[in-house]
């Protein structure tokens, strides 16, 4: 009799189960994961060897948590820079600028040309993502000068691949301790599909930072097209151009999406050009609005995400004879 119990009674379930609409699948979240970045510019990818010459990041930001009630702002939008309802995240991360003249091959650099310089760094970033909002806050502490050990860096790449060495570096900027504060809010807006499964969309974005490394703001709009709109906020860029989401949500399925934006930079310091804060050092005449326009791809993998663009930065001092050009390339896992 116990035995007959059960079997109606597991049928039972069973049958009750199977009444369950399909999608009330839909309603589980998938699951999440943190996300490591790495992030490489070189402006030889476009074919040049000048101004601002190579950056490597690597990043990790951590899943969405629940936050502490001291630190409500995250979630409830009464901090500016965070959406209302967004889920937080934290992420640190580790870089490195290289900034050089036009002319690498002169021992003694044209004092008109840009000077030699390398920051070295990490930060601390913290952010909020509702579905069509992002915003972040990030401190980067590091130095500017020989420590930043720009010369080595480049020098042993250029002998690796043997190419000619940058001779100048005697002159490159100081040492000198460095702080950025860099908010960031960045919107995101789709459409509905308009061919097949592919939908367009705009990605308008404001930047401030604040620091004697620098200090700007800055405007963006982004355009994409592709399939995976909502997966993250535009590729992971090195600053000062404008940076997506370092971190991505695509459902562990094959996506892709094309863009091209341009952002406008209002710019009061620069250290690279105003030169060293309390020591005579190298400097050129900058220029205090920067306009940089890029496009490139995303294509998202079961196991990754993988971005390359190219950007065009027009003149950022006076007596700059082209303009900057280089490629960026970013490979992001989720683990």
């Amino acid at each position: 009799m116990r035995r007959h119990a059960c079997l109606i009674a597991t049928t039972g379930l069973a049958l009750a189960l199977s009444t369950i609409p399909a999608r009330a699948q839909d309603v589980i979240p998938p699951p999440q994961y943190g996300t490591f970045t790495f992030t490489y510019e070189n402006d030889l990818l476009a074919g040049t060897d000048r101004y601002y010459t190579s950056g490597f990041q690597a990043a990790w930001r951590s899943t969405p948590f629940t936050a502490p009630s001291w630190a409500g702002f995250l979630t409830d939008g009464s901090a500016l820079v965070f959406p209302d309802g967004g889920a937080p995240r934290w992420g640190v991360a580790f870089g490195q600028n290289i900034f050089t003249p036009d002319d690498t091959l002169l021992r003694n650099p044209d004092p008109t040309d840009r000077p030699y310089a390398g920051w070295l760094y990490g930060a601390f970033n913290i952010s909020s993502t509702s579905p069509t909002s992002y915003g972040s806050i990030e401190l980067q502490l590091g130095v500017v000068g020989p420590s930043a050990l720009g010369e080595q860096t480049q020098n042993n790449v250029h002998d690796f691949l043997n190419i000619d060495r940058a001779y100048g570096w005697n002159y490159q900027l100081k040492d000198e301790p460095g702080v950025n504060l860099i908010l960031t809010r960045q919107w995101r807006y789709n459409s509905e599909p308009v061919w097949d499964d592919v939908a367009i969309g705009f990605v308008p974005s404001l930047t401030a930072s604040v620091g004697n490394v620098q200090t700007y703001a800055s405007a963006g709009l982004m355009v994409r097209a592709g399939n995976d709109l909502t997966a993250d906020f535009g590729p992971p860029r090195m600053r000062p151009s404008v940076t997506g989401s370092a971190f991505y949500d695509a459902d562990r399925r094959w996506g892709w999406y094309v863009f091209a934006g341009f952002d406008v930079r209002a710019v009061a310091h620069d250290i690279f050009l105003d030169g060293n804060t309390w020591r005579d050092s190298r400097s050129v005449e900058k220029e205090n609005l920067v306009g940089e326009a890029s496009a490139g791809f995303a294509f998202f993998m079961p196991f990754a995400r993988l971005t390359l663009s190219y950007a065009a930065r027009t003149r950022e001092f006076q007596t700059q004879q082209e303009s900057a050009q280089f490629g960026s390339i970013s490979l992001s896992f989720q683990f």
